[in-house]
């Protein structure tokens, strides 16, 4: 029998690549994906069975593509993983329309098209399958700084994956979301110099203050992240769906 099959976008740093780590070490062969295909390839690496594919997740026709090609090749497709995210730190005032189109292709119209590519091949092949969406503690609430486009992409997440589960449960197809804090990535990386240049401040401390503001004191990882990912494919969460799990160490409470 094939090993169960998850694709993971966004996969080739971050919260993607170990999400595609942890789906493997549970005994998945995972499709990852990336916009830098050599991202990709580097976090297969670390994965008993993977491959790696490039993926804009901004064009549905390469998302179909993608979706039709793994299925044609496995027959299979059991979870797929809408991770890919960008951000861009700036004052509301400032943000261009450009730049809010830009967040809302990747973040939004991004998960909408990959989720119904996925959609499509489970019906299709009759899987009870599970999508999982990465939205964002910014989902849930405005009151964080800086990140207003981003902001607004993130909480049509929460509502295009309610949306998407209450239509595809009659399939079987369960859909959730996972909602992370201050998560230590490259895009944090980025997110403190950004927020340091607009506070008048340094990385250094803003950090502190963002561990300052978490309960459980520390920066959180990709592996929290991936680990509830990982719950939520699994069987131990099949009368869950429609859900926006908060993954932030107390940071928000919801």
């Amino acid at each position: 029998m094939s090993l169960p099959l998850a694709a993971v976008t966004g996969a080739g740093s971050g919260i993607g690549a170990a999400i595609a780590g942890e789906l493997g070490r549970r005994g998945y062969h995972v499709v990852v994906t990336d916009i830098d295909l050599a991202a990709a390839q580097r976090t297969t690496a670390g994965i008993a069975s993977a491959q790696a594919y490039q993926l804009d997740v901004t064009d549905p026709v390469a998302c179909d593509a993608l979706v039709r090609g793994v299925v044609t090749t496995h027959g299979r497709l059991d979870v797929w993983v809408s991770n890919a995210g960008i951000s861009k730190m700036q004052r509301f005032v400032d943000v261009s329309p450009g730049d809010l189109v830009r967040n809302f292709e990747v973040n939004t119209y991004g998960v909408f098209y990959c989720g119904q590519s996925a959609a499509r091949a489970m019906i299709e092949l009759g899987t009870p399958g599970r999508i999982i969406n990465t939205a964002s503690m910014a989902a849930k609430q405005g009151r964080v700084p800086f990140l207003s486009d981003y902001v607004a992409s993130k909480f049509a997440v929460l509502g295009l994956t309610q949306a998407m589960a209450f239509e595809l449960a009659p399939h079987g197809i369960r859909v959730n979301s996972v909602c992370p804090g201050f998560v230590a990535t490259p895009m944090q990386t980025r997110e403190l110099a950004w927020e340091a240049q607009l506070r008048g401040s340094d990385p250094a401390t803003v950090q502190q203050s963002w561990i300052d503001d978490t309960p459980l004191a520390r920066l959180q990882t990709p592996e929290d992240v991936a680990k509830v990912v990982a719950f939520l494919a699994s069987e131990d969460a099949e009368f869950i769906t429609g859900e926006a799990i908060s993954v932030n160490g107390g940071a928000f409470m919801d």
